[in-house]
């Protein structure tokens, strides 16, 4: 195909993937701006600055722990399963159990795997009620699958074979030849990960915790199955107060937005910055 046909086909499917862009990430987010800088009274940061009440703190406090640990527990079990599955001596039948496990796995989410939890180690899940036969009470320990921990274990189940998926490639691009050079400078596996492997990993790594942190923190669906909305997190306050029965203010749940939005940038900014130093360290 040549010509100016040739030409302008590409430039039309350019043009719809701008033009879904702007209705589906540009224009909501225009829309949240204004709705909680703009009231009945004109320009006004009450709704902003209402952010700041006892209730929304705990909130972000408790969806910003909610993501950090479960990203940090998936990037670590992630990663060392990775590197497990890929090492030279292991079964080739072991990597295509877990890679076959990790696919389906990394898309299980939602109710059904809160209802996964509750059912195994609910306070009557299976796992639970087997744990007491044998004289072991967790909950009588003070564990709980109903709060912030039993909600880290639960993403945990998911986010560990998505950050496998991710940082495999990444690994499998070492090359050999920098831990034979590493070994023969009489390097030790410890110097060789601090000072070249965790380094070139850096980007990869980064990129999969934020990505685990970003599922988790904007995470709606499994935190409210599992624990009905009693732990206070974003995703639940907004849902309250644009379909709640009792408050409703869409201005106050666009500042809830607005505030998630603000948190995913500096995240974002933070990305870019180490990528920087990263790649320049690799040049």
């Amino acid at each position: 195909m040549s010509g100016w046909l040739g030409r302008t086909i590409p430039w039309i499917f350019v043009g719809l993937f701008l033009l879904f862009v702007l209705a589906f990430l540009v224009a909501p987010t225009a829309v949240l701006i204004v709705q909680t800088f703009i009231g009945d009274k004109g320009f006004t940061l009450s709704y902003f600055t209402g952010l700041w009440d006892y209730q929304y703190r705990v909130a972000f406090e408790n969806s910003l722990i909610l993501g950090v640990a479960s990203a940090i527990t998936g990037l670590i079990g992630g990663f060392l399963l990775a590197y497990a599955s890929l090492q030279p001596g292991a079964p080739s039948i072991l990597r295509t159990i877990v890679t076959s496990f990790s696919a389906v796995a990394a898309n299980f989410a939602g109710v059904p795997l809160a209802f996964a939890f509750i059912s195994t180690l609910g306070s009557l899940g299976f796992v639970t009620i087997m744990l007491k036969h044998l004289g072991i009470n967790i909950y009588g320990m003070g564990f709980s699958l109903y709060s912030l921990t039993g909600m880290t274990i639960t993403f945990a189940y998911f986010q560990i074979p998505l950050m496998l998926i991710i940082i495999t490639p990444a690994i499998q691009g070492l090359r050999a030849q920098w831990r034979e050079a590493s070994d023969g400078l009489g390097a030790t596996s410890w110097q060789y990960w601090r000072l070249v492997g965790l380094p070139i990993l850096t980007p990869s790594l980064l990129g999969g915790f934020l990505l685990l942190f970003g599922s988790a923190f904007s995470a709606y669906a499994t935190p409210y199955a599992l624990t009905d909305g009693n732990i206070a997190l974003v995703t639940i306050d907004i849902s309250n107060v644009l379909s709640g029965n009792v408050m409703s203010d869409p201005q106050v749940g666009a500042a809830l937005s607005t505030g998630m939005i603000l948190i995913m940038a500096v995240v974002l900014v933070i990305y870019s910055l180490v990528s920087r130093y990263a790649a320049r360290w690799r040049r």
